[in-house]
């Protein structure tokens, strides 16, 4: 029931898309429906949930993947810190792929940052998010063969989870003084 309201929510807009036509899509009754959501507004905040954990999970995935980078055998750091250390001249071909390769992550960091924060009023500057995930990465990529994969892999997770929830805290929390 979830499901088909919100690909209907989703295609024809929240306020198009009555109960009604929602118990129609679905194999269900009007005494099913209301016993799991008691109002359409439940149901609306039920698919808002979803999406909102759809996309903090890509954020996540991000922070995953790279953790996991950690813990293969042949890490040895990130390739494009250790060609910046080597190729120090900001008119240096090599250094201007690095800092090609970063303003465009930066970017896709910020893109990912900004549908999690959304329009709530209590949002973080997706930019800053991008920036301080940023800042985490480095350090886990430069720390993990010295520190262990293991170790520092499990520090970027909660880092990653804090910028979700400090940056973006639940409705329920109350604002940061």
């Amino acid at each position: 029931m979830l499901a088909k309201a919100s690909e209907l929510f989703y295609r024809d807009g929240i306020r198009a898309v009555g109960v009604e036509r929602i118990i129609t899509a679905t194999p269900t009754t009007r005494a099913t429906f209301y016993r799991h959501f008691p109002s359409k507004e439940a149901l609306v905040v039920a698919y808002l949930r979803g999406v909102d954990d759809h996309t903090r999970a890509a954020v996540r995935a991000v922070g995953a993947a790279l953790a996991d980078d950690l813990a293969r055998p042949e890490f040895r750091g990130c390739a494009f810190l250790k060609a910046a250390a080597e190729f120090p001249g900001p008119d240096d071909p090599v250094h201007r792929v690095v800092v090609d390769h970063r303003a465009w992550y930066v970017a896709t960091l910020t893109d990912l940052f900004a549908q999690v924060f959304g329009t709530s009023p209590r949002r973080g500057k997706p930019e800053h998010a991008a920036q301080h995930f940023l800042m985490m990465r480095d350090g886990a990529m430069s720390g993990a063969h010295l520190d262990g994969a293991t170790h520092v892999g499990a520090a970027f997770r909660r880092g990653v989870e804090g910028l979700l929830t400090v940056l973006h805290p639940d409705e329920t929390t109350p604002p940061r003084p």
